[in-house]
């Protein structure tokens, strides 16, 4: 019996979309599943949509700056428009705050001059010409909130930073997912809302299919879980968990909006800032307004999450110790007593870089742990996973010989083996949302 599907997509999220699109163009017969109402309703909808060239590892400089081209050339990569209108990039630069945990930037600037990415070494000084009302002082180790010495400077002063001019934000994280969706759909990819995955069908040792929670069967002889902060249900449904080094698990996270100092037109002039000295990151957002995230320090509490249908959507000291913490760094930055911004859920890896690979049930393959800062990777990560499913459907053992997928902007191979759910924890990780 032919199967209704080539391809059965858990997921409807950024990178969901953008495999489908990739999928649908090397000629499989795609569906999308997705429980909720519409594409990028999840975790998509609550990313910053930062897009930044700067990682701890080589190979995530490399994705991202893959990523980057696409981004810039959005539009003409999915060859359509969208009727609801187009997702676009805004280039604001990226201020990088050097500090120990990022061991001063040393292996960011290496993999940036490898791959020719342009930046400036700025002196504390130097920061001033960025965001001319800066805190020079430096606040590491960060404290948390109810530390006695929260808020102190160390008696040091930050030890400089460094400026990336191709760095930015995309306009409208939903609506670059539902332009993904739209080309998908140009291409013959079809999609599933308000449908839930029950059970990973399993025949002759490999996956054929899912069941769905109102008992309709569908089947395809590949079947992908990009399901986000569900991502470690799906490997538990089929039964490959276990047998990964690497596993995955929702954690909450918050995002302040706070008014800009009164003497900043910060959605005009504003910019990425990626501070690990105090422990935040932080964009401009629409009505001249910081949207400040937390870069995890260790002092922070971590926020797991044991059923992501069912946890404390409100507020908590994270986001007051944030904006506390940015306020540090950017004199005049208001704190206010009502909060505004969002609550969601990142899926985190054990050593925060995504797993994009193949699993130890044929046929069954995963883009997980990616929350958090893979959003900008989305359309080369969807292009990768694309080519590595169709190599190993036709025979690849990519567990043994790791597949290299072909970056078609930066010209060379990029081993997708690092990515693996077998891989060691990778030590050069920041282990935190900075991958």
């Amino acid at each position: 019996m032919k199967p209704d599907y080539d391809a059965i997509i858990i997921g409807a999220g950024i990178i969901g979309c953008c495999t489908a699109f990739e999928m649908s163009k090397l000629g499989y017969r795609t569906l999308n599943i997705d429980k909720l109402p519409a594409a990028g309703m999840g975790s998509t909808a609550g990313s910053c949509a930062i897009i930044r060239l700067h990682y701890s590892t080589a190979q995530g400089v490399t994705l991202a700056r893959e990523g980057y081209y696409y981004w810039l050339d959005w539009p003409k990569y999915l060859e359509t428009g969208d009727p609801e209108g187009m997702a676009y990039y805004r280039n604001t630069g990226a201020l990088v705050i050097k500090t120990e945990i990022n061991k001063n930037l040393a292996h960011v600037k290496k993999a940036l001059q490898a791959l020719s990415v342009g930046f400036l070494e700025l002196a504390p000084e130097q920061v001033h010409t960025y965001l001319p009302n800066a805190d020079l002082n430096s606040y590491f180790p960060q404290k948390w909130i109810t530390d006695p010495e929260f808020g102190k400077p160390s008696g040091k002063n930050i030890p400089g930073a460094i400026w990336v001019p191709e760095s930015g934000y995309i306009s409208d994280p939903k609506l670059s997912t539902n332009n993904a969706q739209v080309a998908a759909e140009k291409k013959g990819a079809e999609f599933l809302f308000n449908a839930q995955v029950t059970e990973i069908l399993i025949e002759n040792n490999r996956a054929t299919g899912v069941i769905l929670s109102d008992g309709r069967k569908i089947t395809a002889p590949v079947v992908v879980n990009v399901a986000g902060p569900h991502s470690f249900q799906i490997n538990a449904m089929a039964g490959v968990a276990d047998k990964m080094n690497i596993k995955t698990r929702p954690m909450k996270q918050e995002v302040a909006h706070i008014p800009a100092p009164k003497d900043l037109d910060w959605e005009r002039d504003g910019f990425m800032l990626s501070d690990g000295d105090i422990g935040c990151y932080s964009r401009p957002e629409v009505g001249n307004h910081f949207l400040i995230g937390s870069e995890d320090p260790p002092s922070d509490p971590q926020l797991w999450v044991d059923d992501p249908d069912d946890y404390d959507q409100n507020f908590t000291d994270q986001y007051r110790c944030m904006v506390l913490r940015e306020a540090m760094r950017v004199n005049g930055l208001p704190i206010p007593n009502k909060y505004q911004g969002l609550v969601d859920l990142y899926d985190v890896s054990d050593d925060w870089l995504p797993i994009y690979d193949k699993s130890d049930l044929p046929g069954f393959y995963m883009a997980v742990g990616t929350s958090g800062n893979q959003y900008k990777n989305a359309p080369v990560a969807g292009a990768m996973m694309a080519h590595l499913i169709q190599a190993c459907e036709k025979g690849l053992d990519h567990d043994k010989s790791p597949f290299q997928f072909d970056l078609k902007y930066l010209k060379r191979p990029l081993d997708v083996g690092f990515f693996s759910r077998n891989r060691e924890i990778n030590k050069d990780s920041s282990f935190s949302v900075i991958g």
